[in-house]
Parts: C-alpha cells; sequence; structure tokens
C-alpha cells in the first residue's frame, strides 16, 4: 500500500477515535467524580492518555508515509515504530499510576468511606458509564484493528490495542461499582489493581513488536517461505541459494540469491533478476524492496 493511502486511513481513524474518546474521557470522569468511584476515576484517566496516544500515533504515521529524500533513502517507515515506542511508555506510566492510587487506597482505607444504592442516581450513572465505556472501546478497538490490517500499520495496532486495554479496564470499574452497591467497597481499588495490570501487560507487547520491527527482525515464517516458493518457480532460476528478509517499519526488505544456468549471457541473467524482483514486489505489497544476487548454478552443489 502507498504511503499516501496509508497515511489517509490513518488520519481518518485517527481523527474518528480522538473525537470519541474525548467524549468518552468526559463522561466518565464527570461519572466518576459524582460517585466518587477511584475506579472509574481511574478509567477516565486512561481514556485521556488515549487521547494523547492517538495524537502519537497520528504524527508518527504522516511521518512514516513521507517518501525517501537525501537524508532518509530508504524512507521514513521506522517513524511509525518510534510512535509505538513513545505510546508504549505513555501506557506504562499510566498504568503505574492507576497501580499507585489503586495501593495507596488500600493502605489508606479511603474505599471504606464508598457507599451508594444500586437504584440511585449515582449508582445508575456509574453503571452506565462503565457499560457505555466497555461498548464503545470495543467497537473502536474493531475499527481500529480493521484499519491496522488494511495498511498494515504496527502504530495504529498499538492504538488498537490501548483501546481494547481500556475496555478491559473499564470490566474492572464495572466490577468495582458493583463491589460498593453489594458492600464491599474493597473491591473499588482492587480493580485499580486489575486495570493497572492490563495496562502493563498491552505496554510490554507494545514495546516488544516496534523493537522487533527497529532491529532488523526477518519477516514472519509463512511470508518467508511464500517469498521463496514464488522465486523458485521463476522461470530460469534454477535454485534458491540464499534469502534473507528484515522488516523495516511496516514494510519488508528481501534479499536473494539465485542460481541460473552460467551459460546465459549477461543480459539474459539480468531479465531474469528482474522478473524475480518485480514479481516480488507487485505480488507482496508488504515487500519494499528486494535486492537479487545471480549466481551461477553449479550441478554438483545438488549432489552434497
Amino acid at each position: 500500500m502507498e504511503g499516501n493511502d496509508l497515511e489517509k486511513t490513518a488520519v481518518k481513524t485517527s481523527v474518528i477515535t480522538l473525537i470519541m474518546n474525548g467524549l468518552l474521557t468526559v463522561f466518565k470522569l464527570l461519572a466518576g467524580i459524582f460517585s466518587a468511584s477511584y475506579a472509574l476515576i481511574s478509567d477516565a484517566v486512561h481514556s485521556a492518555s488515549d487521547v494523547f496516544s492517538t495524537i502519537i500515533v497520528l504524527i508518527g504515521v504522516k511521518i512514516s508515509a513521507k517518501d525517501a529524500d537525501k537524508k532518509h533513502q530508504f524512507g521514513h517507515e521506522r517513524f511509525e515504530c518510534v510512535a509505538a515506542v513513545l505510546l508504549a511508555v505513555v501506557l506504562f506510566a499510566t498504568g503505574a499510576a492507576i497501580g499507585y492510587s489503586g495501593i495507596k487506597s488500600l493502605i489508606t482505607k479511603d474505599y471504606a468511606n464508598l457507599h451508594f444504592d444500586a437504584l440511585s442516581a449515582v449508582g445508575i450513572l456509574a453503571i452506565i458509564a462503565a457499560t457505555v465505556s466497555i461498548v464503545v472501546k470495543e467497537a473502536m478497538f474493531w475499527y481500529t484493528i480493521k484499519a491496522a490490517k488494511k495498511v498494515n500499520s504496527s502504530a495504529l495496532k498499538a492504538d488498537a490495542w490501548h483501546h481494547r486495554s481500556d475496555s478491559l479496564s473499564s470490566i474492572g470499574s464495572l466490577i468495582g461499582i458493583i463491589g460498593v452497591i453489594c458492600g464491599i467497597p474493597i473491591l473499588d481499588p482492587i480493580a485499580c489493581l486489575v486495570i493497572c495490570l492490563f495496562i502493563l501487560k498491552a505496554a510490554i507487547d507494545i514495546f516488544i513488536d516496534a523493537i522487533k520491527k527497529m532491529t532488523d527482525e526477518a519477516c514472519d515464517e509463512k511470508t518467508g517461505e511464500d517469498i521463496k516458493n514464488y522465486i523458485a518457480n521463476v522461470e530460469g532460476v534454477l535454485k534458491v541459494d540464499k534469502i534473507m528478509t528484515r522488516m523495516f517499519g511496516n514494510r519488508i526488505y528481501v534479499i536473494v540469491e539465485i542460481a541460473c544456468d552460467g551459460g546465459l549471457t549477461l543480459y539474459c541473467a539480468h531479465e531474469i533478476a528482474e522478473k524475480v524482483h518485480s514479481g516480488i514486489e507487485e505480488s507482496f505489497p508488504l515487500v519494499k524492496h528486494v535486492t537479487v544476487h545471480v549466481n551461477p548454478y553449479k550441478k554438483e552443489e545438488e549432489s552434497t
């Protein structure tokens, strides 16, 4: 997919999620303050971090979609990984802060002052806020992950899982609210700790995925095998001597050595290499560039 298509998809997705997250943050914060629910307020803080995170993703994707220039001759795709790393750091800090508030509440026993009736305005508001958050954030997850898969964007995938972690944390908030209603207010700070764990796990997973793509990790095994099989079936290729792949942001670079008839002219060998080069780039959209080296085929290699 071209950089412009990636940018358009990312911008459209990010703007919609920004608006939804902003509205959801205000709603949950007001509901949390009114109901005095630590879990719901923590959940609102998490949604607020989503707004900041989506902005980071948007900036990262826009930079990564830029064409190659004199200083970045291989392109800017890795800036998307930088955005994902920053997102992971923000997520981790948010999770740590929420975990701290939960532990502090357990130590000071502030949760003991929490109480409201399920049928009261406060109880109903708290339940509605948590339920709405679960539904909306889960919908945002599926919307964003679909766009991420369409353009193979690691930053958008990270943002999607940020939405999913928020959905899961809202479930924790709902459990805390139900605990208060049922006379077990300690469930509220415990829910904060559960939210913390979900966020920390998401942060670590996103960080590891981004780092892998920034350290020339090979593409997935299936894609690598499919590329190799494609090369082996190109007319004139007698053997695939070697194939190496590396991730460059959300794109793949391929280096391959093929064996051809040693009696071919340079022109004919170049034609075969060109078929391999252009064929891979056309058949595998995620591949950005292919380097092909031609070796003379040696029959004795087959018997060794």
